[in-house]
This record gives C-alpha cells, structure tokens and sequence, in this order.
C-alpha cells in the first residue's frame, strides 16, 4: 500500500543505495551503529531510526519549496534502520515514511501515506493541524472513525505535519552551579508565564526563554532567593483536539510531540522567524546565563505518554514508527491501550527502546542542554514492568548508573492513576520525590482543620503528622526499596503545585472553580483540603473590603486571617527539613480565581500578574525574609534525621526534641493525640554549630497563649520570625536584614505569650556573657 510516488522515486531509491555502498564510509559507518537520529558528519547526514515491524522506511527530505524526495534506508539491522545522504546538512527538514502490516486488531497501523516525525529530532519545523489527513486510519472531519473494522487512510500528512530538523551541535554552554541539596530552593514556574506580563521585561522578550534570562527576571529570583527554576514541560507539544475544539490549548504542556526538541513558542518571534537553530541557541542562551547568575534549570519531563492520544488518535511520530512496540497494550486485546496515565495512552517501559528513547533524551537534555535535573511527571509509570511497579526497574536501574545523570537532581512525581499507582519514598537513590504526604499534612492543620475548628469543632489534632513532617518525613524516606539510608533531602516538600489550588485560593475557595475551562467545573480535585476563611472570593484589598460589604464589614477580619494562614505555610514548608519547592506567584499571593486545574488557561488566569497590592507586597517581603534566614542558618536546612540524642559530644540536647506549652517533653501517644497540644514547640540543634540551635513554636489553636520556652539554660535566643507580623519590620529588622539589636532578645527558662494561629521561630546567637 505505498503512497504514491514520483516518476523518479525508485532512480532515487537505487541512487541512494549506490551512494550508500560507494561513498567513503569510514566516518559515518562508524555512527550509524550507534547514533539513532540524524547526525552530521563531514560530507553529509546519516540517518537511523527503530522499528521492529516495519518492512521498509523511507527517509523524506523537503527543500525550501516543500518539495520531497524519498531515499531508502537499509535494514533492519537489529530493528534499526540506517542511512548516509551526501550532500546535506543542518537545517535539512525531514521526516520518515514507515511501510508495514496494517493489522489494528494486533497493535500494526504502519501507513506510508502519514510523514512521520523522527522521535530523535533534535528541533522541528511548522506545526500540526488537526485534520483527518493526520489520522492513520480514515476519520470524518469529525476526526472519529470513518467505519469499523478501522481502515487505512490514503491522505497524505506531510502538509498538515511537523517536520524533523538536522541540527549542528552548539556553542559551549556556562556549567551549572551544582547547588548543594541541602541549599537548594526549587521554583515552580512556567517558561512562559512568568515573564509575559513582567514589567522591566523587554515587550518582545515576555513570556519567552529569553525573558526568562533577562536582567530583571534574574534579578528578581535571585533577591527572593531561588537557587533552582523546576520549568512545567518544555517539550514540543501539541494540544489535543478537543481543546483546540474549544479555542483553548494546552498551556501546562503535558502533551508531548518530541522528547528532543524545545517547544518554539516559547522562543521569541524573532528566534522563531530565524529558525530552528535560533530557537535551541536561544534555550540554550537562557540556561547558561541562568547558570552564571547560579541558578539551576530542572525541566518537568513527560515521559509517560504522548501527544497521540489512543488508539483511535492521530499518528504523528510513535505511533506511525511502531505502534505495537512503543505503546502499552493489553496483552489480551493488542488493539487496546493500557492507559496508567489518565490521557488515552501510555508508553511501554517494559521494551528496550522506550527505555533507551527516554536515557537518551535525558543525556542529551543533561549534555548538550545544559539541564541540571528532572521531575519526573507519573513517575510510577517508567518503573512499571507488566502492569507492576518495580523498585528495580531497569530504567530507575540505568538512570542511577549513568554517569550523566547519576549527578543530577533527579525528582519523581510518585504516582500514577493504574493500579497501585502511589509510591511516595518508594523510588531507590538517587531519586528524590514530591512529597504528597507533606502537602496533605500541612493543609490539614493550617486550612483544613482551623476551618473545622471555626465551624465550632474543638476536638482537632494533627500535630503528630506535622510534627513529622517538620522533622523531614522519615516514615516515609528513612530507607530506599535497597536498604540504603537516606537523609531528609530525598523530600521535596511542598504545599502547592501547578496542579491545584494557589496558596492565596487555598485560603479563600471552599471549592474549585474551573467553568472557564468549559467542562461545566467536573474537571480538577475535589480534594482540595482548603477553607475560604468565612467567604467565598478572591483575596482583595480591605480598602476593596469596606467598599464591596459596607453592611457586614466581614473581609476586615478574613483578609488577615487568610494572609496570616499563607504565612503559616510558608513558614512551615521553608523550615522543614527536606527541600522546599514554591509555586510561582504564591510568594506575592498569585490568585488562580479558584481554577485549580488551570491546565487549559494560557491567558491572565496562569499568567504571573506583578501588579501587587499592598499586601501582596508585605507578603513577598516575609517569604524573602524566610528564605533569607533559611540561608543564613544551618540549623534550617538539617541534613540528617533526627535520632533523639546529641550528635556532637559537647551538646547536652538531643538533635530535635519536642515539649508542650509547658516545656514538658511531648512523650507517647497520649500526648501526640491531645488537641490541648496543637500548641507544640521544636527544639532543633544545628549539629554542624552548636551556637546556633533554633526553637519553634507552633499554636495551631484559635487562642493566644503563654507559652513557657522550652530551652537549654545558658543561651541567648533572638526572635526572628512571627506569622502574626505582617512584615519583617515589625520584628525589629530593617528591610531587606536579618539583623537584630538587643532589643529583641529573651532567654531561657521565659514565657512568651503567643498569637492564635502563629509560627514564632527563635535562634541561639551564642552563650550568654
């Protein structure tokens, strides 16, 4: 069933093989046994690409008037077929024509009729539109299938589709900082919302790669204190159909179309108008000069499935090279997915390929990107082996091993939606993890549970899961699945993401509201673990307060309870042990208008507003002067589990102990389940300096109390944080210092009274003289 084919195509055929067999072949013979893609040497490109099932391949090669010319590759040689063109070079656009069996009942939908995008491309050309032309078998215009059983379409894509591009390699990038765990301060963001409406960004840089590295975004996450940017998927994407229905795309990128090209849109026009080439330099520019200000770059890979949707979706790349090998199907149904992933389909981690597909995209990321880690998106679904996660999963096996990767910071989205699809701590060392247990535990006792509490519920506990959560989850992350102990930093805690509710929504919806995504608010969580404090509604300003409810005055008593309940989760995510990850804009009080599934909404929705009001702004001075302190402080960034005793011999403290109000010892569960002890202190050693030591006092009760300081005898503490301030300067400190006079000092063996609701942290200075 071949497409049909110009009056000289078998010439080129046979010219093709000549050259394949007289052309000087000392160098490219020698990357064609290894290389999968299409690499330049001297005198022109070779080409390979994998698929097992296929009975030819040919490669397409477009000149500037999309003319194309077909060439046959040899093979298969062990499943992989190769090829030499003299001749070309970078710049060359291209795709493949896969020849096979169409046999859909048993997982073969081979079509030469579709131009296939290469899934080693290095970077890509045009775009797709969703038209039945895409589709391997035919659809109406409807894009559902045209008659059953399924047949095979005879309209050619390559009009409709992206084409592959052969690059050359790049400039030498600036190394990563290599920051230490222990002082690293992830920053969720999105590539493009985080600068498309940032004033001081040049108006042709917004919401591009380029804005990203500019002055003034640099500037701005360096004096908040980020050591490392965690970009949402930079992938070349497509949007589904259905949203494209809907006039809205698919602005979070879960919908991968190449695992090796950076997605263009996001590369300013005049890079995109340049080509190619420019839009790589122009990533590659942002990730060095991110590099020299010593900010890392994580990218948030999708691995687990693609653009293509389910066996009754488009075939763009995967599909049309090898749809039974690439895909997970159901062994007893071959035409049928087996989807962990929730999206229509999920790629096949059991088959070497897929394996060595996605270790190859990560080296090249790591390499010639310059990336200096990973989150894994449905991490549950690489280390799945016949329906079964395996800790021992060649792929977590492999990556572990690479001497490219080993290094990294490799973070797993523990979970997908299969079965047995949650493993939180379960991924072996290197990998570290979303901790979903820390996000659960901190709602519940700063939102969730305060919001029961005002409905008149007194009989509230919690403070054992936060206290474990403070203390850096070690029911979770104390051993790997190989017995190997870890320390608190395989944690990467966090209490937002760009999945759910932003921490000002958290605090001010009882419920989602997702109607602009236009599936009548049935998408998104229904576990949101939030409270609005008394009313349903956006955090506005309390002059806006007076002037929408002049009757009831109610807003002048829910806006500081909810700016101090963002404190509270602030404080308790920067100073726990474990990494801490913030999600874009909720340092400033980022408002999603209660979307907590905004994955469609690339407008003003996601987009970082800078247009602070007032409290926006005294928000973002205390998270500064959290992060401040968390740098300045060993103690706040401990990278061990605490074991209940000294570590160092001159200490007479344990490393962490625990008291109530009353500096009692909180021993045996008797204590840990009292609601009485929602009012708890933590007594932190700093290990590494036994001069600065850190006490926390946490009343997770709606009345203010006295508390008597729970401290060793001898020392001088100073208070430097209190949710109940509002800015750092109303705790004696001058803005932008984390410096004290002696005003603000109190000793051990003191009572302090402390607000409702409140997290006050104290720091050794030193001995008493």
């Amino acid at each position: 069933m071949p497409p049909m084919k110009t009056a000289n195509h078998n010439a080129e055929m046979a010219s093709f093989e000549q050259l394949i067999s007289d052309a000087p072949l000392s160098a490219p013979s020698q990357l064609l046994s290894s290389a999968l893609g299409a690499t330049v040497v001297d005198g022109g490109v070779c080409f390979a690409v994998f698929s097992a099932h296929a009975t030819a391949v040919d490669v397409c090669i477009f000149d500037e008037d999309d003319q194309e010319r077909r060439f046959q590759l040899n093979g298969p040689d062990k499943a992989i077929w190769k090829g030499f063109i003299p001749g070309i070079g970078a710049g060359t656009r291209y795709g493949y024509r896969f020849y096979g069996p169409w046999d859909p009942a048993n997982g073969h939908v081979f079509n030469p009729y579709k131009l296939t995008i290469d899934p080693y491309a290095k970077a890509l050309s045009g775009t797709v539109e969703h038209r039945p032309e895409i589709y391997p078998h035919a659809v109406t215009d409807d894009l559902v299938p045209a008659g059953h059983p399924l047949v095979p379409s005879k309209a050619d894509s390559a009009a409709f589709t992206a084409k592959s591009i052969v690059v050359a390699p790049g400039f030498e990038l600036h190394p990563g900082p290599q920051t230490a765990w222990r002082d690293t301060v992830i920053y969720e963001t999105h590539a493009k919302g985080f600068t498309k409406l940032m004033p001081g960004v040049p108006a042709e840089l917004q919401g591009t790669y380029a804005g990203l590295a500019s002055p003034t975004a640099i500037s701005y996450l360096q004096n908040l204190g980020i050591t490392a940017v965690e970009l949402l998927p930079i992938h070349a994407i497509l949007d589904e159909p259905f949203l494209s229905q809907r006039g809205l795309s698919n602005y979070w990128g879960y919908s991968t179309l190449n695992y090796f090209s950076p997605e263009p849109s996001y590369a300013s026009q005049a890079a995109q108008e340049a080509g190619p080439q420019a839009v790589i330099d122009e990533f590659r520019g942002m990730v060095s000069i991110l590099h020299e200000a010593g900010i890392e770059v994580i990218l948030d890979v999708v691995y687990n499935h693609t653009c293509e949707g389910s066996p009754l979706g488009s075939s763009l790349s995967w599909r049309g090279a090898d749809n039974a090998t690439y895909y997970l199907h159901d062994p007893s149904s071959p035409a049928d997915y087996i989807d962990v992933t929730g999206t229509g389909n999920s790629l096949d981690f059991t088959n070497p390929i897929v394996v060595q597909m996605t270790l190859d995209s990560l080296r090249y990321w790591a390499t010639e990107m310059g990336i200096d880690g990973f989150r894994f998106d449905l991490g549950v679904t690489l280390g799945r082996a016949h329906g079964v996660f395996n800790r021992q999963h060649p792929f977590l096996v492999a990556a572990a091993a690479d001497p490219a990767l080993a290094a990294k910071k490799l973070i797993m989205e523990p979970w997908d939606v299969g079965f047995d699809g949650w493993h939180t701590g379960d991924f072996p060392v290197p990998f570290a993890s979303w901790n979903d247990r820390f996000r659960d535990s901190v709602r519940d006792f700063w939102v969730a549970n305060v919001g029961t509490a005002a409905h008149g519920n007194q009989n509230l506990a919690g403070q054992s899961n936060l206290a474990t959560r403070l203390a850096g989850s070690a029911d979770t992350y104390y051993r790997d699945p190989n017995g190997i102990i870890r320390d608190p930093l395989a944690s990467v805690n966090f209490v937002t993401a760009h999945d759910g509710f932003t921490m000002a929504d958290l605090v001010s919806y009882d419920r989602k509201h997702n109607e602009a995504n236009r599936e009548n608010n049935r998408d998104g969580s229904d576990n949101n673990r939030s409270w609005n404090h008394g009313a349903e509604g956006p955090v506005i300003t309390r002059s806006k307060a007076t002037e929408l409810h002049p009757d009831s005055g109610i807003f002048a008593e829910i806006l500081p309870a909810r700016e101090r309940s963002i404190r509270n989760l602030f404080a308790t995510l920067v100073l726990a042990a474990g990494v801490p990850m913030i999600t874009a804009g909720d340092e400033f009080g980022r408002t999603q208008r209660g979307n907590n599934n905004a994955y469609c909404q690339d407008n003003e929705i996601s987009w970082l507003d800078w247009d602070w009001e007032d409290w926006q702004g005294n928000l973002h001075s205390m998270v500064k002067h959290l992060l401040k302190l968390r740098s300045h402080y060993r103690v706040m960034r401990p990278e061990q589990f605490a074991i209940g005793k000294p570590w160092i011999p001159e200490l007479d403290h344990p490393d962490v102990a625990w008291f109530d109000a009353l500096a009692h010892p909180m021993e045996g569960a008797a204590d840990w389940n009292n609601p009485a002890n929602r009012l708890l202190q933590m007594h932190r050693c700093s290990c590494s300096n036994p001069h600065h030591d850190m006490l926390m006092i946490v009343n997770g009760t709606l009345n203010e109390a006295t508390v008597k300081l729970a401290l060793p005898s001898g020392k001088l503490y100073r208070m430097v944080w209190d949710s109940s301030w509002t800015t750092p300067q109303d705790g004696g400190f001058a803005p932008g210092s984390i410096d004290l006079d002696d005003t603000y000092v109190t000793y051990a063996g003191k009572t302090l009274p402390v607000e409702p609701l409140s997290i006050t942290v104290l720091i050794s200075e030193g001995p008493v003289q």
